[in-house]
């Protein structure tokens, strides 16, 4: 099954890096489709659907035409970097609209009518359209949307070593999933399944009734059980997505309070260009000190944050 992906992109040095990351990952990997989007403001009179693009064009401002003009240059300039580094062009859609309710809400729109796999944006950066300030559109999304994977991808990224947190619960192991899903085949991979034993990190229990309405019941009894089933699960759907399992370690660390600092220091000694993170929902409580992810990106930098509902 070929995997979309919607990336946001605004012609600055983040959206470049985004552009990077994915032609490092998926580059020469014909499994993918990649669509760039262009959100830029400018407002068109109410029943002016049906004009065609060129009246449409003459009824904007020319400050406004001339962020259209450089979006699209930007949309050629990027596209031709994927295709130069390995996709086909038929892998690589763009598309520039005009703002409609702001370019965090566009974005989800998108996002939503498009059936994606996963949004991926930069962390922060204000690009040469001065319009998508992707440090307020990412944290406006992380507060929207929770029904679709988000890749946060900070600088320019090379390595293909993911860390991935887990803890027992459904949500890590959706993380998990997720990944298998979208790296089925990519080779060189290398991926670290790392388990926290941090003491005020509250110990989850698992109960197998959510685990058995994603995953089906004699796949949880089979892979879910023992002492190491925190690592069992995820191990197993790595290796059901074709995974080199000798390219998968388990990490099991006790350094800090809590499971975020352990992470953050993990990060800081490995070389990891990706980090892959389940999250709560926006009604679930979070520990005393916020949730893991959020303290997790709130913190380390240089690195792609994958967070998954």
């Amino acid at each position: 099954m070929k995997k979309k992906i919607l990336v946001a992109v605004d012609g600055s040095y983040c959206s470049l890096n985004e552009i990077h990351y994915l032609s490092k990952l998926f580059g020469e990997h014909e499994d993918i489709s990649i669509h760039l989007i262009t959100i830029v403001s400018g407002s068109l009179p109410p029943s002016s659907e049906w004009l065609n693009e060129e009246d449409k064009m003459n009824m904007l401002s020319p400050e406004a035409r001339n962020k259209i003009n450089l979006a699209k240059k930007h949309l050629r300039e990027e596209t031709a970097f994927l295709t130069h580094h390995g996709l086909k062009e038929e892998q690589v859609t763009s598309a520039m609209q005009l703002s409609r309710t702001g370019v965090a809400n566009d974005l989800i729109h998108e996002m939503h009518k498009g059936i994606y796999d996963a949004l991926v944006i930069a962390r922060r950066g204000l690009g040469k359209l001065q319009e998508l300030v992707l440090g307020s559109v990412t944290t406006t999304i992380l507060e929207k949307c929770f029904n679709v994977p988000i890749w946060i991808i900070d600088g320019e990224i090379d390595s293909r070593r993911f860390l991935v947190p887990v803890d027992g619960s459904w949500r890590t192991l959706k993380a998990v999933d997720h990944l298998g899903f979208m790296l089925a085949n990519v080779p060189d991979i290398e991926i670290a399944l790392f388990h926290s034993l941090s003491w005020l990190t509250p110990k989850k229990i698992l109960g197998l009734d959510k685990f058995c309405d994603i995953w089906g019941r004699q796949w949880c009894d089979e892979h879910l059980s023992g002492p190491d089933a925190i690592f069992r699960g995820p191990e197993q759907l790595l290796r059901e997505n074709g995974f080199d399992m000798t390219r998968v370690s388990r990490v099991e660390v006790s350094r800090g309070p809590v499971a975020a600092l352990d992470i953050i220091h993990e990060l800081g000694e490995k070389k990891y260009g990706t980090i892959v993170m389940g999250r709560r929902g926006p009604d679930e409580p979070k520990g005393i000190f916020g949730g893991v992810s959020g303290q997790v990106l709130r913190t380390v930098n240089g690195i792609a944050v994958w967070l998954v509902n």
